[in-house]
């Protein structure tokens, strides 16, 4: 477990680097209900930062999945008035936001996978004004994690003491153990920010991403588009990161210039399923074909959202060196797994991602190669013999992963 010292640094960082809460602002955390001690420390560090309310949204996987079995579809997907109101209340005044990501990767596993994305699907659609001013980075927000129970039984099966090497790798990928978390991040941070600054310079028309498994896929690249890391400035000017830990660079693919094939380099926990050995083909952009050894329901159900599913909203870029990929775990969590291995994501762009994108409307993106959706879904495609080449407007390359690393 996390606790004591350690778990009081932890929502310190989170409230301070995470959201960089500013005095008088308003801080909303939804977080499951065993984990009410992190709750406790992040309103804490909330007060102390000067927040002027701390809310709590409780989640609970044991009642969803009540819900999910005796509840009527149509009362599962109908959201209501103040529910929605509420979630865009948040950007109304200007709150941050923190989500505690912790499930269990198999709680919905013998439920129906067409009833998981009727109701994803709904809810999607029912907060999209929501996560589109999240992912336009009108409000400050941040995803993080801590150990559960069961989490840490599938991470580390069958060992007494699961709960304590989950804690242990959390707190080695978020820094924890170091002298001062917050100096290690903010040199992370500006290498991150320095490979941007090359692939932004280099300005490629494409990505050709290959490795033995089978994966070969040319990425273009939207016009105007920015390589970013989660270090992000909101529309109030205020700097933030997104997702914590993060060992990623990223920007948006060209929604019509995808073409080939990718095979997953890890199994991907979507809507308390888990989708695995999966592989899926495009062509000018569009999905065309897909399979999977496990979760094919699931699979199709998340390709099948909405038009922007069957189509790439993020290409990412991350080295097999990371602290996440050399501790050898498979977290069945995207938060960590995505942060192992380069990936790609199905669905709506960041419009960070474009230049003035905040300021551009739906349709100004997508003439520019941007993806919209009401779903953002990450998965991972990165192997150790993955190459990726940068090809620019003029067809000379540059090599920028071998054999699954860095080269630049």
């Amino acid at each position: 477990m996390i606790k004591g010292k350690v778990l009081s640094d932890y929502a310190k960082l989170i409230i301070k680097v995470g959201v960089n809460l500013q005095k008088g602002q308003g801080l909303e955390i939804s977080c499951p209900t065993q984990k009410r001690d992190f709750a406790l420390a992040l309103t804490k560090a909330g007060y102390n930062a000067g927040a002027s309310i701390v809310r709590v949204r409780w989640q609970d996987q044991e009642l969803d999945k009540l819900s999910y079995t005796y509840a009527d579809i149509s009362e599962l997907c109908h959201l209501p008035k103040w529910l929605i109101d509420s979630k865009n209340y948040l950007v109304e005044k200007n709150f941050c936001y923190v989500a505690v990501s912790a499930d269990d990767p198999e709680a919905f596993k013998n439920i129906p996978a067409e009833k998981l994305f009727a109701v994803s699907k709904a809810r999607a659609k029912a907060l999209k004004k929501f996560s589109d001013n999240m992912m336009a980075n009108a409000i400050r927000w941040c995803v993080v994690s801590v150990p559960t129970l069961a989490w840490a039984k599938k991470v580390f099966p069958n060992n007494k003491n699961a709960v304590k090497l989950l804690s242990e790798q959390i707190e080695n990928a978020m820094r924890l153990n170091q002298e001062n978390p917050s100096t290690a991040w903010q040199k992370h941070i500006a290498v991150l920010n320095s490979r941007a600054k090359f692939l932004n310079d280099a300005e490629f028309e494409y990505l050709h991403f290959k490795s033995s498994n089978g994966t070969d896929l040319m990425v273009g690249l939207a016009e105007n588009h920015v390589w970013t890391s989660a270090l992000e400035k909101a529309k109030d000017g205020v700097y933030f990161m997104a997702n914590m830990p993060t060992e990623e660079i990223f920007t948006a693919p060209h929604r019509e210039r995808v073409f080939g094939i990718l095979k997953s380099a890890m199994p991907l926990c979507s809507n308390g399923q888990i989708i695995d050995e999966f592989s899926i083909t495009f062509k000018d952009g569009k999905i065309v074909d897909y399979s999977a050894k496990k979760g094919y329901e699931a699979l199709k159900g998340l390709i099948n959202t909405d038009s922007g599913t069957k189509r790439l909203g993020e290409v990412a870029l991350i080295g097999k060196n990371s602290p996440i990929a050399k501790s050898n775990v498979l977290f069945y969590n995207t938060l960590f797994d995505e942060n192992a291995s380069c990936h790609l994501a199905i669905g709506k762009a960041y419009p960070t991602t474009i230049k003035n994108g905040d300021k551009l409307s739906i349709k100004e993106l997508e003439k520019l190669g941007a993806n919209d959706s009401r779903e953002h879904e990450d998965f991972m495609i990165g192997t150790p013999d993955l190459s990726v080449v940068g090809i620019k407007k003029d067809k000379s390359t540059i090599t920028l992963f071998s054999d699954g690393e860095w080269v630049i």
